[in-house]
């Protein structure tokens, strides 16, 4: 009886090990699977900007860890990269076509709209997301203080990969890893946000002309105003919001509230006068289309002030420049008694000092 209890218990012994044998093979099988799964997610956050890109950006002047800001165009399925020059300005590195974009041209109201949002947005290193379920993914900062203050609701709109989009802008995995690569280098630059310009469309007079009877027309100049200013500089503008609108290279001695009265606002006046030149230019084209499709002589416009193409904005006068007189050269017996009262100085803990007289 004994003999028999012995060995129903080393079969039982055996079957345990057996058992935890089994459990920790199956363990050690999803470790390897999950290590294998994040060395999947490491290599794809982690693709090396294209060498052809890093010739380019040496030919520009930039650097691959120099800053870059985003354009997005709807109707052209763009999507531009920029990057700083050592010049300060911007210029365009290369553009990629948008596989799939939610929605139709406008921008986003509401959560579940399936709108791709436009406007004006900043993505910090916080809004990189290297686990996306669609592949690589960054958040655009959807809802903006612009959309916050229009009651504007909505979340997780991306630029991402794989290609299919609900209110995002989707690319090709391919794409979105070179996008993806830029942004991580330029964020180990030092860069702790880039700007994200997302439009329907090109905003030249004659996309504008051909919409001016849509809904969101007004929407649309507002954001022209911004779209004009990196035109003109090619620097991202300063975006700021109040009274519920969008100002642009702006600045002030009193905050920004998104829904409250602007502060004083001042602009340097070659920024302003430059603005107002394009405006005058615009409002030529803009009759011109108009005049035409209206079969008439077109109407001479007078240029635009800058009162007139920035109402409200205070231009900031350059400072005059005084000049310096240099100063009267000493004569040569000055010079001589400097020296011979040096000779007699010692130093002492790094400041020269004279022997009491």
């Amino acid at each position: 009886m004994t003999v028999s209890n012995t060995s129903a218990k080393t079969s039982k012994t055996t079957r345990l090990s057996a058992s935890r044998m089994a459990f920790l093979a199956a363990g050690l099988l999803a470790l390897s699977s999950c290590k294998g799964a994040l060395e999947g997610i490491d290599a794809k956050a982690n693709v090396p900007v294209p060498d052809k890109l890093v010739n380019k950006m040496k030919a520009y002047g930039m650097t691959t860890s120099s800053p870059i800001m985003l354009r997005i165009f709807k109707q052209e399925n763009v999507l531009e990269v920029w990057k700083r020059k050592d010049t300060g300005r911007y210029a365009k590195l290369t553009e990629y076509e948008i596989c799939k974009w939610s929605g139709k041209l406008g921008p986003k109201h509401k959560e579940g709209d399936r709108q791709a949002p436009e406007g004006f947005y900043f993505v910090n290193k916080g809004l990189m997301n290297p686990k996306s379920q669609y592949h690589l993914a960054f958040n655009m900062g959807f809802p903006n203080a612009f959309d916050r203050a229009h009651g504007r609701t909505g979340s997780h709109l991306m630029v991402h990969g794989a290609c299919s989009s609900a209110g995002c802008y989707s690319m090709t995995d391919e794409y979105v890893e070179e996008i993806y690569a830029l942004a991580r280098e330029s964020f180990a630059g030092g860069q702790k946000a880039f700007q994200i310009q997302a439009f329907p469309f090109r905003m030249t007079a004659e996309n504008m002309f051909k919409n001016r009877d849509h809904k969101e027309y007004a929407y649309w100049k507002m954001l022209k105003r911004g779209y004009d200013h990196f035109e003109i500089t090619a620097v991202p503008p300063k975006v700021d919001v109040c009274e519920k609108r969008y100002v642009f290279n702006t600045q002030s001695d009193d905050p920004y509230a998104a829904s409250a009265a602007c502060p004083k606002l001042e602009m340097p006046k070659s920024l302003a006068l430059a603005y107002a030149k394009t405006q005058s230019n615009y409002a030529n084209r803009f009759e011109e289309l108009l005049a035409k499709s209206e079969s008439r002589d077109v109407t001479p416009l007078a240029p635009l002030t800058v009162d007139m193409a920035l109402p409200g904005i205070a231009v900031i006068e350059p400072q005059p420049v005084i000049p310096v007189a240099p100063a009267e050269a000493p004569d040569a017996a000055a010079i001589a008694d400097a020296e011979t009262s040096d000779a007699d100085a010692t130093v002492t803990g790094g400041v020269t000092t004279k022997p009491e007289s």
